[in-house]
């Protein structure tokens, strides 16, 4: 039995009203997608996507007052984007997004044709659909905001270490600390609780006690019992062991 295909329902957002005249009439023409609304103002298309389900956006990049990827951020969902922008100077920003194609202006019906192929596939059956809610789920990760600053009290002050500088955070009587080069602070919350706060593109639980910054990863040793030691670019070239259940995690995250 043949799934039913469904047209998909699509948002058009361009502060260039000739852009966006024209860009309705493509569409209309490929009769491949519903337009659900369309609008030159990015405030007003930041509220009707946030109160409405879509299955694509096609999106200007520079606009005044919210650019297209201010816009996205701001979205409680991120939708699928297809960009159309003037300039090429965008293209790596928008892979930060939810984004299946970028269409410079002024758009080819060539261009178009390609981008629509790739959101039928999408949208275009039950079982694509739920591909696409797995896009936008990971997209939502991608597009999540991690802390790039952390607060430690010092006696009657409050001082903010920048993560990056952090080689590893570590938990040792009771309390749980941030290592840099500098020094090591008291900062508060569990080991556990960093590790969900933190961007996991940089940091990787290695131990039940030890989250590591894999940036400054010198050097790893095998270690008995199938563990394993990492040693730190930091002037004490300091040892971290890695419990055996996170070697394979570690190994694949370092790519060997």
């Amino acid at each position: 039995m043949t799934e039913a295909r469904t047209i998909p329902r699509v948002y058009l957002v361009d502060d260039e009203p000739l852009a966006l005249k024209r860009l309705s009439r493509l569409l209309r023409a490929t009769a491949k997608v519903e337009i659900a609304g369309s609008t030159n103002e990015p405030k007003e298309a930041l509220s009707f996507l946030s109160h409405h389900s879509v299955d694509a956006v096609f999106l200007d990049v520079q606009m005044p007052g919210l650019n297209g990827f201010e816009l996205l951020a701001q979205l409680p969902a991120q939708p699928i984007v297809i960009f159309t922008t003037a300039f090429d100077h965008y293209a790596l920003d928008a892979f930060q997004f939810n984004s299946i194609d970028y269409l410079l202006k002024p758009i080819e019906v060539r261009q178009l044709e390609r981008a629509l192929t790739k959101l039928e596939r999408l949208c275009g059956t039950p079982a694509a659909a739920e591909d696409a809610e797995l896009i936008r789920t990971v997209a939502r990760e991608l597009c999540k905001k991690y802390p790039d600053r952390i607060s430690s009290r010092v006696g009657d002050r409050i001082v903010f270490i920048n993560t990056a500088e952090v080689t590893h955070f570590y938990a040792k009587d009771k309390l749980t600390f941030a290592a840099t080069a500098a020094k090591h602070y008291v900062v508060d919350g569990t080991v556990s609780d960093l590790e969900s706060k933190l961007d996991p593109r940089d940091f990787l639980r290695i131990h039940r006690s030890t989250l590591l910054n894999l940036k400054y990863v010198d050097e790893i040793t095998s270690w008995f019992g199938g563990g394993m030691v990492v040693r730190l670019k930091d002037h004490k070239r300091t040892e971290l062991p890695v419990a055996r259940d996170r070697v394979r995690e570690l190994k694949k995250r370092l790519d060997f």
